[in-house]
């Protein structure tokens, strides 16, 4: 049996929870469960840790409501019970977070804006700031407004990429299994909770057997596969049923609890695969000797009186590669400017980018934690 130390040792952790769980299975919201959950969070909170809520609940609240008996299927009745139920939702998160001296934001998301890099940067800087100021994000697809070409179909993967999104060190998906078995328990007796694994494993999928309640929207097979894209970034996943008294708490102390799913590499080095391998460019950067040294011999950040020229159609966020003055491939990042703005800053200090644009933007061209050498 391995330990858990990381998990305790983890000071940025995503916490998701499905509708299923939300709602006691379809009975409407159950506050009672939702505030040990949250008095959970508070006291991770409480021992220094940083924790971003992915909640779903807002169709299933919004159906009982209005009631519907089932799940709709029509996008627009989907909507309309989102947007209903996202009321209560919130109401019901920010009145226990607020016994606890712990504001809340909402943050609602579509799959578009994890896409699209300008807003993906823009998302990353609202929570990490959100995180600095001691506030809980409450993460939800933005249903009211989702279309079937970006939703991202389930909130496991939304956790995922909200883990991503904020370099968590743990996922921790709560769910009405025990976590994951080697065979589906409700149809085999002597099915095995598989208690770790990579989260890179092919055999998992065929073990995640079985589809999602009336409810949700994903199963066994999300939580999997949110689990591998949560290792991209390195962080450490936990599947695990959120009906067990105190979960979220002994799960943040390390408890062997669940099925824990581990990235093969560590935080840097999956993000910086992330990067190097899964971005298209959109423009070129020309670095000097100087800045060319300083990325491969000081791992610094690139700023923009290393770089001679710039070439492409970029905008912030977007892929580019750096190269030398003899066009040698030297790293790949996302960058803060545009190509309008970069050129601009071409050769220039830092501390003349306020003057020189009008406003303050960051001191880095690309940050090294968006940057990749390659």
């Amino acid at each position: 049996m391995q330990s858990r130390d990381r998990i305790a040792k983890a000071q940025r952790i995503v916490v998701k929870i499905g509708s299923a769980l939300l709602t006691n299975d379809g009975q409407g919201l159950d506050v009672s469960r939702i505030g040990d959950w949250v008095a959970q969070i508070a006291a991770l909170r409480a021992a220094g840790k940083q924790v971003v809520l992915v909640s779903s609940g807002s169709i299933a609240a919004g159906m009982k409501r209005l009631g519907f008996a089932t799940r709709p299927t029509q996008v627009n009745e989907l909507q309309a019970a989102a947007a209903v139920g996202q009321m209560e939702l919130v109401g019901v998160y920010e009145s226990h977070f607020e016994q606890h001296g712990l504001c809340t934001a909402q943050i609602l998301l579509t799959h578009d804006d994890l896409s699209n890099r300008r807003r993906y940067l823009n998302a990353r800087s609202s929570l990490r700031t959100l995180l600095e100021l001691g506030a809980v994000p409450i993460v939800n697809e933005n249903d009211t407004v989702v279309t079937d070409e970006i939703r991202f179909g389930d909130n496991d993967t939304l956790g995922a990429l909200v883990a991503n999104l904020v370099e968590a060190d743990a996922l921790i998906i709560l769910t009405d299994q025990q976590g994951l078995f080697d065979k589906n328990p409700r149809e085999h007796k002597d099915a095995t909770l598989i208690s770790y694994a990579s989260a890179s494993d092919e055999r998992l999928e065929g073990m995640a057997s079985g589809g999602a309640g009336v409810l949700g929207s994903g199963g066994m097979l999300t939580k999997v596969r949110a689990a591998r894209l949560a290792a991209r970034s390195g962080a450490e996943t936990i599947i695990v049923s959120g009906r067990i008294e105190q979960v979220i708490t002994r799960v943040g102390a390390g408890e062997l609890l669940g099925t824990w799913l581990q990235p093969e590499h560590g935080r840097m080095a999956a993000r910086k695969q992330w990067l190097a391998g899964h971005l298209k460019s959109r423009g070129t950067l020309i670095l000097d000797d100087g800045a060319v040294k300083a990325l491969r011999q000081e791992g610094t950040s690139l700023l923009a009186v290393g770089v001679k020229d710039a070439e492409g159609s970029f905008s912030r966020g977007d892929m580019v590669v750096c190269v030398d003055q003899q066009g040698a491939l030297v790293a790949r990042g996302l960058t803060n400017y545009s190509i309008a703005e970069t050129l601009k800053l071409l050769g220039k200090p830092s501390s003349q980018r306020g003057e020189i644009l009008g406003y303050e933007g960051e001191p880095e061209l690309i940050h090294r934690d968006d940057l990749v050498i390659i």
